[in-house]
């Protein structure tokens, strides 16, 4: 009698999560907040992040889920302090 092995048809698909990776974000060979901070500059990317934290900061209280645009407000302060942390070593 053959032993077929478990398919699983979602084990090479990525994993996604509306903070940390969406879907929309990483389409082609390179994630867009790499993108971004290519075509901005170590500078132009420290002030797109400092941005991002100021808006999902403020528009948290007026969406559906705070805590996710809390979250996505602490991700990009994350990334402007690995920028500033290589700007300044």
């Amino acid at each position: 009698m053959a032993k077929w092995k478990e398919f699983n048809i979602m084990k090479d698909q990525p994993t996604y999560d509306p903070v940390e990776k969406p879907a929309h974000y990483n389409q082609g060979n390179i994630e867009c907040i790499d993108y971004i901070r290519q075509v901005l500059g170590l500078d132009g990317f420290i002030a797109y992040c400092k941005g991002n934290v100021t808006k999902y900061n403020h528009r948290a209280s007026y969406k559906g889920n705070p805590l996710e645009d809390t979250k996505k407000a602490r991700w990009y302060l994350d990334k402007m302090i690995e920028a500033q942390s290589e700007k300044y070593k």
